[in-house]
């Protein structure tokens, strides 16, 4: 094992207390208008946009810096209808069979049923793969650590890339999703973690009349 290389750190910004605060009160300003949406618009996306954003995730930290995601953007039409089909085929199943009576009272506020028409009208299905081992080009493995960690950290800037460029957004975790896997030639180490559907809001497009807690329920500062 060789000894680790460093470089000086060039890229860091320094900003003074006043133009800190206020950066960090414009993303909030910003971010708070990002909305989950189920009504998206046909209306194409540049290629480049979704390439952009799904760079930016790829920044994110990760375990050992393993990296151990992937990413698949899907907009071909055929392969959407048959992400849609595999997925109402899960959600009906659960909302039918394996969902317990408290978790769907808790999805009733939202509306929500196994009927997901976007997964076809929205113009970008990404789907995001974890990594659980990593395969070296003469075939052997390599454990990847914290992976499911590194890959929520690079989702959550994979989201919020999309809303800063400009684009709507829906998570949606149809369970199980091995599917994903068979229809987009996934190999055996990815397992599905999420389908981040986005595009344009519909014209008509509505969400769910609900807030977010304050930061005296999600923080303490000690």
């Amino acid at each position: 094992m060789g000894s680790p290389q460093f470089l000086p750190l060039t890229q860091y910004r320094r900003y003074s207390e006043v133009e800190m605060t206020k950066r960090a009160a414009d993303f909030h300003s910003d971010i708070a208008r990002r909305r989950t949406i189920r009504d998206f618009s046909d209306r194409a996306v540049p290629r480049s946009v979704i390439e952009d954003c799904i760079k930016a995730a790829g920044t994110a930290p990760s375990g050992a810096n393993m990296q151990p995601w992937s990413f698949v953007a899907v907009s071909d039409a055929d392969a959407k209808r048959r992400i849609r089909v595999a997925a109402e085929e899960e959600e009906q199943e659960f909302y039918d069979h394996r969902a317990p009576k408290e978790w769907l009272d808790a999805l009733a506020p939202l509306g929500t049923d196994p009927n997901k028409p976007f997964l076809e009208n929205a113009p970008y299905l990404i789907a995001i793969f974890a990594q659980k081992f990593g395969v070296l080009p003469d075939g052997r493995q390599v454990k990847h650590y914290y992976a499911t960690e590194s890959v929520g950290i690079a989702t959550g800037i994979l989201l919020t890339a999309l809303h800063n460029a400009g684009l709507a957004s829906l998570t949606h975790t149809p369970s199980p999703m091995g599917f994903l896997n068979e229809i987009l030639g996934r190999p055996g180490n990815e397992r599905p973690y999420l389908l981040i559907v986005t595009g344009y809001p519909a014209d008509d497009a509505t969400v769910p009349d609900i807030t977010k807690k304050s930061l005296d329920e999600i923080a303490t500062f000690i």
